[in-house]
Parts: C-alpha cells; structure tokens; sequence
C-alpha cells in the first residue's frame, strides 16, 4: 500500500507531504483544482517519462518521493535480483528531475533505470483511468483474467515449462535443418576438395625428403665426381690417405721396443687408419648409387609441384596443415551424413514434446472454460444494479493456430448491454461508461484471488449519478476491504463511503498560485459532500443530506 508521498517543486506545488490510510480513500476537489497533477506526480514516481516542464516555474530541481508497505507482495526476490536493499514496511521511490531534462530515480536510495522503477510500479499501484479501459477490450488482459480468477499459476507453470521445451527443440530442428540444407549446398565442393586431397596420399615429412632427393638429382654429375676425388685421395692407387696410414702404423709397431711412447702413437694410427679405411669403402657405395636419373627426377618434380599447388590453393605452407584441412573436411562430411539421422531423432522428440505441451494445454483449457461459465454469471449479477439489469455476458473461447507463451485458447469477452442486442466483442459493441462499470466489477471479482496492488479510480464515475454511483461506491468499499484503494470522484455518493476523504485544493499567495491536498476531519468532510450536493452556497439541507449520507456509510 501507499503509506506517503512527497512532491517537491512540481508544476503548481511547493512543498506537499502527505500520509494515507489502508482501505478506500476518497479525492475530491473543485474542478482545476489540481487532483491530476497530483497523479501525474504519482505517476513520475512509479517510472513513467517527463521532462523539464514538469518543474516548477522558479525551481531547478523537482523532487517526487512515495514511500509503500509491501509486505503482501512477495517481492523480496525482485529486489535480490537486481541487488537492491529489500525493506518490506517501507520501500522508497524517488524521482529526481532537472531543469535541463534530465532526471534520477531511486529505489530505496540504490540509482535505478528508469524501466526498473517502472517494473516495481506496476506491481504496487494500478492507475486505473478511463484511458485504461481500452484494456478491456485487449485479448490478453481477457485472458489474464480469466487465469486469475481460475487460479491457474501453477498450470500456468507447468505448461510453460513444456511450452519452453517444445519452442526449444523446433528452434533446434530449424537450425538443423538449416545447417542440413547449407552443407548439402557445400557438400559437392567438400567432397571434390577432400578427394584431391586424399588422392595426394600426404605424408608428414614426405615434402623435405622430396625437396633434398631434388637437389641431390639435380646435382648428381657433381656429386660422383667429387666423391671419385675423395675416394682417390684415401685410397687411390698412388699415394693415398689409406696407404700413407698403414706404412706410419708399421713404423709405429716396429718402435714400440725401443720407446714405449710409440705404443700410443700406434693406437692412434690404428683407430685413424680403420676410420679412414672404413670412410674410403661407405664412398665408394655412395659412390656407386648415385647417377644421373632423368625419370625419377621427373616424379620428384612432379610430385613436388602437387605437393605446393595444394599448399597455395588451401593457403598454407606445410603438408602438416593440409592433412588438417583433409581431417576438417572428413569431419564436416560425417556431420553431412548423420544430419538424417540427428533429424529424425529430434523429430521423434518434438512429437513427444507437442502431445505433451497439448497434454498440459487442454488442462488449461478446461479450467479456462470452467472458469469463464462462473466469472460469466457472475460479472451479469455484479453489474445489474449499476443501471445494466439487462446485460448479457459471456467469454467465448478460441482456438489458436498456434500455441503461445499462454497456452492455445484465445479469449473473447462478449456483450450486450440489451436483451435483443446481439452478443458483441466488448471492445466494438460497449460504451465508455459501460466499460468503465465493466472494468470496475472485473477488478472487484478478482481482487479476492490475487494480492492486486493499490488501485486509484480516476473519475471512473464518470457520467452516472444517483443510485448507480452509490452502487459503485459499494463496490469501491468492498474492494477497500481487501486492498489499498483511492476513486477521485466528482460524486457525493462515492465519496460519503471512503474510510479517509483528502481534499485537492488551490491556494492564492501574493506571488503565485499552488496546489495543495488534506485530509479532512468530521466537520470538514461534511462541508465539503454538501458542497459537492448544493455547489458553491451551502445550504442547511445540504449539510443534513451530507450527515445522513456519511451516517448511512458509517
């Protein structure tokens, strides 16, 4: 409930604070006197827009602060959610607003978006205007209805949870079936690439042993003759390494007798000469396998250049990373291949997932229909005395196409206000006035299964009078009964049965013009129904009618 609120510096208003009461509040006022501007101000403070013209003429800087008791409302989590201080007998928002167009908002001291504050709004007081009577006519507010009063959440819950499944596995079908078709597209390519590939037959070093056979082929003259030379000089038939070896050894042997130094001179010459020996003979064979091989180093070129136009047209430089490539396109074919199968799989649990979605919908839909039969019979007995005896009223019930985040059934509210009328949407066939007695009836049925936030009536009574405005009155105090709720009315008969009467008033200074708000004492309340009876000039019969009127409530 709305426990206060402070407004400072806005349009005609200096300074105002004020506290309410729990049950139903009463506002009245002089027309012009300023009740709309004290909602707009409510209004700010529960997040909606404004800018510099909402401040005060001779003010920078207009301050908006509402304090509420929300006990009821289980919004502890909403507060944990976005990391604000949770004080459940009093919650304080605050809007801030500057001559320059900008503005702050607050909720409990912690800066907030403009869309949080707005958020929290709508779930402590409900403005209900005549603007707001266009919901009735809105199929999902019908709906909403509906469900509240047939206490479905927890139906509600479960099929939504099947609803988030079943969207979740068509979302995947649909991807899959994208991904399906884009592959198939690209599979003709993948497969010509991999096949080129794979009839390369790539080997990880196959390209450095290549590029050096190459080099050895491509100087295979040079390469014999050189080692021809080499193996001359260890081993030739003149004066060779070998033979040079051999002789200094013998030498070394016949000294070891005389000079025992010599035996390891002798060591040493017999390690040199089986090394060279051994080196002169491994030449020799090399020697003998290399030749001039035109054929072979065709293939090698060859082979090579397959090797590099594969590296080039993938835009790589090793076989390495083409045979990644070649896995890359080996991977992306076996997920071509399997996608029937994936396919099929998620089709047989999407048909599992719609008979269960179907399943939990038709709950619904039965309890819907239950429902719509009593709030029907219901609705026509509340709103009979508010001048519509002969009102008709049923909820029709369709079938959508498709199902949605609130099951498959799409609500009609159908009405006549005559018994030869038709039966028409609400929305084409209903009056103002009629929906606004409508909207009234279809807030008090369901303020009994829900905890509604605080509700003000805005001049809903409008446009009746007499015993039709003492029946709304009637509605309004029983609805007080069960929550917070304010009517700003013109009419005496609505306002004799408020627990607390606040008064709108204009106040003349020397230098300006402001507005203020009361609450009234016995006395004042008095006055200020007879005034609303007999207007300006108060008469003796007035101020009895008003008593009477205040009495017969009390």
């Amino acid at each position: 409930m709305l426990n206060s609120l402070y407004i400072q510096n806005y349009v005609l208003i200096d300074n105002l604070d004020i506290r309410f009461d729990q049950g139903f509040s009463v506002i009245t006022g002089e027309t012009g006197a300023g009740k709309s501007i004290i909602l707009g101000a409510l209004s700010l403070v529960l997040g909606q827009r404004a800018d510099g013209k909402s401040i005060k003429n001779d003010a920078d800087k207009c301050i908006i602060e509402a304090t509420f008791d929300i006990s009821n409302y289980k919004l502890e989590p909403f507060f944990q959610l976005h990391d604000l201080d949770y004080d459940a007998e009093s919650c304080i928002m605050r809007r801030e607003l500057y001559r320059s167009g900008k503005s702050r908002a607050f909720i409990n001291d912690s800066p907030v978006s403009l869309t949080l504050m707005k958020e929290l709004g709508h779930q402590l007081i409900d403005i209900h205007s005549q603007h707001q009577n266009l919901l009735l006519g809105d199929s999902r507010f019908q709906l909403n209805v509906v469900d509240v009063m047939a206490e479905n959440e927890i139906l509600l819950i479960l099929y939504r949870k099947a609803y988030r499944q079943y969207q979740s596995l068509k979302r995947e079908q649909k991807e899959l079936i994208e991904k399906a078709s884009q592959s198939k597209q690209e599979e003709d390519y993948i497969r010509f690439q991999l096949e080129q590939l794979l009839d390369a037959r790539l080997q990880s070093d196959e390209q450095s042993e290549l590029e050096q056979e190459l080099e050895t082929l491509s100087h295979a003259e040079e390469i014999k003759s050189g080692l021809y030379r080499i193996e001359n000089l260890l081993d030739g038939e003149s004066a060779s390494a070998v033979g040079l070896l051999k002789e200094s050894l013998s030498i070394s042997e016949s000294l070891e007798r005389y000079l025992p130094k010599a035996q390891e001179m002798t060591e040493r010459l017999r390690s040199a000469y089986l090394d060279i020996n051994d080196l002169a003979g491994e030449i020799s064979g090399i020697k003998e396998d290399i030749e001039f091989n035109p054929d072979r180093m065709d293939w090698v070129n060859d082979r090579l250049n397959t090797l590099y136009s594969l590296q080039q047209k993938h835009r790589v430089t090793s076989i390495d990373a083409l045979l990644e490539i070649q896995e890359k396109y080996e991977q992306q074919l076996q997920t071509i291949d399997s996608f029937d199968e994936r396919l099929d799989d998620l089709n047989k649990q999407i048909v599992l997932a719609h008979d269960e979605l179907m399943q939990q919908a038709m709950v619904l839909s039965e309890q819907r229909a239950i429902t719509a039969k009593a709030i029907a019979a219901q609705l026509v007995k509340l709103i009979a005395p508010l001048g519509m005896p002969n009102t008709r009223f049923e909820i029709e019930m369709l079938r959508k196409p498709e199902f949605d985040n609130d099951g498959i059934d799409d609500i009609q509210f159908m009405f006549s206000a005559n018994k030869s009328a038709p039966l028409q949407p609400v929305a084409q066939t209903a009056s103002g006035g009629e929906i606004s007695r409508l909207m009234l009836c279809i807030k008090a049925m369901i303020a009994g299964f829900t905890a509604l936030p605080a509700i003000i009536f805005d001049e809903v009574d409008t446009g009746v009078s007499g015993d039709i405005a003492d029946k709304m009155g009637d509605i309004m105090q029983e609805l007080g009964s069960k929550m917070q709720v304010f009517a700003i009315t013109h009419l005496p008969q609505i306002a004799a049965k408020g627990k607390a009467h606040y008064f709108v008033y204009k106040e003349d200074t020397h230098e300006r013009t402001l507005t203020r708000i009361k609450a009234l004492s016995v006395d004042e309340r008095i006055r200020e129904i007879a005034r609303m009876l007999s207007g300006a000039s108060l008469t003796d019969a007035a101020i009895a009618n008003a008593k009477d009127l205040l009495k017969a409530v009390s």
